[in-house]
Parts: structure tokens; sequence; C-alpha cells
């Protein structure tokens, strides 16, 4: 009876000294860490999640476009009727999700209605075809901007159907436009992003649908990759530079830099804001991922699992599980990430005294 006791403490100190030892952070594959399961070759350029059915999500690379039906568990080429197949812009349809369009270096705007099944050509009027960006009026689906390089902004008011350009006090000689984004709450409300030889990279804003177009602001820096607007309060617009990321306050008025944490040079590709808690944001940068949780007042790293050193193009926030994100990477494909508050929790049991 003695040794029963005996063995059975060790064996319960062994238990707690296991559990003891064991990181609190040890979870699940895709849980509190990177994850990676594909699409294989190449740079992934865009995502698109699809609002509805978030484990629906489509990834745009230079061999064409890829779609994931189990939250990039596995993924498959969906880049039927695609004549160019460097893809660089993705847009999804919200109110009609299996509607999607994307941009290509060469070919312009490709359409399709069945979810990627298929794709069809979408530019008529559309004189530049190397788009860099995409947005699609998130009260009118069928009116969406096209940012192009070299030909600055085109708009479309019937599903892509036809194209003009909408370049009014904006155009610069030879101007990019490389990111665009709409007022959610006043969607004739947009703001362009871009460059031109020469030239520090710009804001253009614009009150009327891109009828007219007046200087934002001049950033310091030679690229600007993406502009994202706080949901919540649409006055409130981040871009993202080579450089760093600017911040506004008062719609394009004024603009700081919103950048302690982050690498110098930046080199941000991508941001992203949950719309659920808008002082949460993400940056696709050179160096990974960065996240801040005020606003921009403050990012640290957010790579744990990511390969080291890897360059982040494209960045997409599961809509219904802000918790959840995804990662395009230069030529590691996607990853996605589950964050989750974890507790360690070690049940001490009771031990019986040996008589």
């Amino acid at each position: 009876m003695v040794h029963m006791n005996t063995l059975k403490k060790v064996l319960l100190i062994s238990l707690l000294v296991l559990l003891i030892s064991s990181p609190a952070g040890a979870v699940s594959t895709g849980v509190n860490v990177w994850t990676n399961n594909g699409p294989t070759g190449g740079s992934i350029s865009a995502l698109a999640i699809d609002p509805v059915t978030p484990a629906t999500l489509y990834a745009g690379t230079i061999y064409g476009i890829y779609k994931s039906t189990n939250g990039g568990g596995s993924w498959s080429a969906a880049s039927s009727g695609l004549t160019d197949s460097d893809v660089r812009a993705l847009a999804i349809d919200q109110a009609m999700p299996s509607t999607l369009y994307a941009g290509t270096s060469k070919g312009g705007v490709f359409k399709s209605l069945d979810g990627g099944g298929s794709w069809s050509p979408a530019n008529a009027g559309l004189t530049v075809t190397d788009v860099l960006t995409l947005a699609i009026d998130p009260v009118t689906s069928a009116t969406l901007y096209a940012g192009t390089n070299g030909g600055g902004v085109f708009k479309s008011t019937d599903g892509g159907g036809s194209w003009q350009a909408i370049n009014h006090g904006l155009l610069y000689p030879g101007a990019s436009v490389r990111a665009l984004a709409i007022d959610p709450l006043v969607p004739t409300t947009l703001y362009a992003g871009g460059e031109s030889p020469g030239i520090l990279c710009f804001v253009f804003k614009s009150t009327d649908g891109g009828g007219s177009w007046s200087l934002a602001t001049y950033l310091q820096a030679v690229h600007i990759s993406a502009l994202v607007i706080d949901p919540a309060m649409p006055t409130t617009i981040y871009a993202g530079t080579d450089v760093v990321v600017y911040k506004t306050e008062n719609g394009g008025g004024s603009w700081e830099a919103a950048n302690a944490g982050l690498s110098y040079p930046a080199y941000v590709a991508a941001l992203a804001i949950d719309s659920a808690t808008p002082a949460t944001l993400y940056t696709a940068t050179g160096s990974g991922v960065y996240k801040t949780t005020d606003g921009g007042d403050n990012w640290e790293p957010f790579n744990a699992g990511l390969p080291t050193y890897s360059f982040v193009n494209a960045l997409a926030i599961d809509p219904k599980t802000p918790a959840r994100l995804y990662a395009g990477t230069n030529g590691g494909g996607v990853f996605y990430i589950l964050q989750m508050e974890v507790r360690s929790q070690i049940f001490i049991p009771h031990l019986q005294r040996s008589p």
C-alpha cells in the first residue's frame, strides 16, 4: 500500500512538473501562430474574402487566381478565362459575393459572376490596362474604381461594362494610382494615393465620386501603396508608404507619421483595419506583419510562425471573426492566424497521505 501511494505521488508530481514547464502559448496549429497551407509558387499580390462566407477567400498571384473554401486550409486554381495571369488587385462585391473583379498588369480588369469559376474581360473604355488597385462603392456595388499605372483613375457605373477616366484635377503626367479608399458612410467621398515621376507621392480627395479632385497632401515618400478608412470615423485615414505609415484625423486636411515601433524604412505594402475595433490595425511590410491597438500610436511585430524577414504583400481580416487574419507573402503563399487568449489552468490533485 505504501509503495502504491508513493508511485502515485511520483506520477502526479511528474505530471505537475510537465504542465508547469509547458509554455502557456503552446496551442493548436493556426492559433496564435501563423500557419501556411499554400498556394505554392509565386508572390501573393492580393487577397479578397467573402463577406457572407468568410471561409471562402481568393488570392491573386503572378500565376493567376487561387481559391480556398476552408479558410486557407487548401487551395485550387480559379483562373479560367484570365488571359493575363499577373493579378495585382482583387475586389469582391459585398452585396453579391459571387461577383468579383481582378486587376491585371497587362489585361486590364476581368470579372467573374460565379465565384471565380470563370472570368471575362471588362475593359470597354479602359485605355490603360495596367491596373494597380480596385475599389467598389459600398452602397452601389455596380460603381467601381480602378487605379492604373500611368493613367490615373477610371470609373465604371455598370459593373465594369464600361469605363471612363476621371482625372480632372488629379492627373500629373505619368501619374500612377496605387491606392483607393471610399468613405463607407458617404461613398461619393474617396481618396486616391499614388506618385508621378519626379514628384513626391500624393493623396488626392474627391467629394463628388471622382468628378473632380483636390490635393489632400504630399507625403515624404517615394511610393504610397495603401489607404484605409476608419469605418466608425471616416475622417480618420491611414496611408502606407515605402517609408512610414501616415495618419489624418480631419479628412486629409493634415497628416502626421504614425510609425512608432515600425521598422524603418517600413516598406508598407498593405494595411488592414478591424471594423469591429477600428483602433486595431495591421500593416504588411518588408519585415513581416505589425499590429497596433491604439490607432497607430504604437506598433508591435506580429510574426510568430512567419519565416524570418518575410515580405508580406497583402492582408485580409475575417469580417465575422476579426481575430482571424490572412497574410499573403512574397513567394511563401498565404498564412493565416487566429488570435486567442490562452490561459494556463493547472489542476493540482489531492494526494492521499500514506498511512
